[in-house]
């Protein structure tokens, strides 16, 4: 065969493409990405995170395309999550900012890619150990930085977010600037570690020595956010413990019942949220976040409908988040649910409810019927975002886009409608 032959290259690139070790290394990068976006932003600015995140979508994109002959892309992605970004981007049609809507649906969409990518070239133990690999190497070079901060140079690393409060037990920020998303990652991280414990994917003394390190830094955070997740998650670790030991006959209903009392739980986390968070964190952090909420009321009821247009994270130079600049100026709504709303109006915010409580029940039925407990990961994954969300907007850009989209792909791939329905056509026509 001619070298030199078009045909050839197409097939040589593609061989090059689905290789196991390329798809690896490209999905362990893109997770990477999703997580240290922000470092990478803060040391190389803007233009040299976009051209990374560029060079990944195209890959990913062309791995993608070149796998068509295996399967249809849409025919396994969740239809509630290509409305939704759908919606996003037609958000850009009434947008108060259209440039910077622009610019926030090409940002969630090229994570949207990435997490397509990892969740249809990995299986679910493949997918853990590649988050493994990632938050072990946040974890690590995190707490590295804030010994070297805190410790040895005594003095905050300010172009990072470190302040170097170590000495003192915390809280720490390590790469993700704040306590809060420290900690998140951390109980990320306890999940993914358990999960690669039990299941034998890493050695033990590997195992035991990164979930000692997580549970350290969901410690050393000191952030009351992290704690209610926490407490959120050992609700559901010993729920799940249970519903996994009942008899598989009588499994079905136990799983409808547990999923009702989760609704039941999360609606009520929701109307007594200020309570909650009087009783997790200080009077500062409360009065912050209630006068932000109450901000953003108000911006919801201008457009309650369709919203503002999309953004994900905000911009503190253009209106409307000029109204909220000051000594600390938000770069969300500190809250998922709200930051929807107001940007996508209350369309995009049953669109995203839809989504979220399909993802959930599925993955969570998956946690609780199949036997390996690999498959305990997206439904533990979604806990913690779903809750953090009441508190945090990160479950809606970056890292926190990625793993609910990884969580969401992967449990439509094992429980689909769709893919229900066309088995059953095959059958009949048999």
């Amino acid at each position: 065969m001619n070298p030199l032959d078009p045909a050839h290259a197409v097939a040589l690139v593609r061989e090059v493409l689905e290789s196991p070790r390329v798809t690896s290394a490209v999905a362990v990068s893109a997770i990477a990405v999703g997580f240290l976006a922000g470092t990478i932003q803060r040391l190389i600015g803007w233009p040299g995170l976009l051209a990374i995140l560029c060079v990944l979508v195209v890959l990913c994109l062309a791995t993608l395309l070149s796998r068509k002959r295996e399967s249809t892309l849409l025919g396994f992605l969740p239809v509630s999550l290509i409305i939704y970004i759908g919606w996003a981007g037609v958000s850009l049609l009434w947008s108060s900012y259209r440039w910077s809507t622009l610019g926030g649906f090409a940002y969630l969409f090229a994570f949207s890619v990435l997490a397509v990518y990892v969740a249809t070239t990995r299986d679910t133990i493949q997918v853990v150990r590649a988050f493994g690999d990632v938050l072990r190497f946040v974890l690590v070079t995190s707490l590295t930085l804030e010994i070297f901060s805190g410790v040895l140079i005594d003095s905050p690393i300010e172009f990072l977010g470190i302040e170097g409060r170590l000495v003192s037990l915390g809280p720490i920020q390590g790469l993700m600037a704040t306590r809060n998303q420290i900690g998140l990652v951390a109980v990320l991280g306890v999940v993914t570690f358990a999960i690669e414990l039990l299941t034998r994917s890493v050695s033990r003394p590997l195992g035991i020595g990164s979930i000692t390190l997580a549970g350290a830094i969901v410690f050393l955070s000191r952030s009351p956010v992290v704690t209610g997740v926490a407490i959120a998650l050992a609700v559901a670790v010993l729920a799940l413990f249970l519903l996994r030991r009942v008899e598989p006959t009588r499994r079905v209903i136990w799983q409808w019942i547990t999923l009702g009392g989760a609704i039941a739980l999360a609606i009520a986390a929701w109307a007594f949220r200020s309570q909650l968070i009087t009783i997790l964190s200080g009077n500062s952090e409360l009065t912050y976040r209630l006068t932000l909420w109450r901000g953003v009321w108000e911006l919801i009821a201008r457009n309650s409908l369709l919203g503002s247009g999309w953004i994900g994270q905000w911009r503190p130079d253009i209106q409307p988040f000029t109204l909220f600049a000051g000594q600390r100026s938000p770069s969300s709504a500190l809250n998922a649910y709200l930051d929807v709303w107001f940007q996508l109006g209350l369309a995009g915010i049953f669109i995203f409810l839809v989504l979220v409580g399909l993802a959930f029940v599925r993955s969570w039925l998956l946690a609780g019927g199949r036997r390996s407990i690999v498959f305990a990961w997206p439904a533990l994954v979604l806990v913690a975002l779903i809750v953090s969300a009441l508190a945090e907007s990160s479950m809606l850009v970056e890292y926190g886009w990625m793993a609910f989209v990884v969580c969401c792909v992967k449990a439509a791939e094992e429980l689909s409608w769709r893919r229900a329905f066309a088995a059953v056509g095959s059958a009949t026509a048999v």
